[in-house]
């Protein structure tokens, strides 16, 4: 597995991106669907990352840069077919390095509370994440969980 900086402009990155947002659409409320589209991706201070294999496009990852030494995970996904080979894993681990590498302090994240998204909590937890108050422009939501890992840096 191969994990790279994209700009988003390959259709497979396109589609992957929009099957992201239509099942988020499908599992929240309107009002609580925070997952961000291609041009909202494509924004400064966002840096987006692909997982590959041998042409196959398995999932994406990006963090949001924040003031004050803080970032957040947007657009975490693994693909249908890649689903259960370790491609959430690798990306949350590319995540975090690369967000020790620029000397983020905090990581956080914003996920459903609904069952559909149990999986990715777990995962989160797994490595290190912990339940936090909303951050940033978020507020309180019952269908929202809110997470943070304190990456010990400064």
């Amino acid at each position: 597995m191969q994990i790279r900086t994209d700009d988003l402009s390959a259709p497979e990155v396109q589609s992957l991106i929009a099957e992201h947002l239509r099942e988020m659409h499908e599992t929240s409320p309107p009002e609580s669907v925070h997952a961000l589209g291609v041009e909202d991706l494509r924004t400064a201070g966002v840096t987006f990352w692909t997982a590959w294999d041998q042409g196959e496009l398995l999932g994406c990852g990006a963090l949001a840069g924040h003031e004050s030494g803080e970032a957040e995970i947007k657009a975490m996904r693994t693909a249908v077919v890649a689903r259960g080979r370790g491609v959430a894993t690798a990306m949350l681990e590319h995540l975090i390095t690369e967000a020790r590498a620029r000397g983020i302090r905090r990581l956080s994240l914003e996920t459903g509370t609904e069952d559909h998204f149990a999986p990715a909590r777990r995962l989160y937890a797994r490595h290190g994440f912990a339940e936090c108050p909303p951050f940033g422009d978020y507020t309180e939501d019952p269908h929202s969980v809110f997470m943070t890992l304190n990456l010990g840096i400064g």
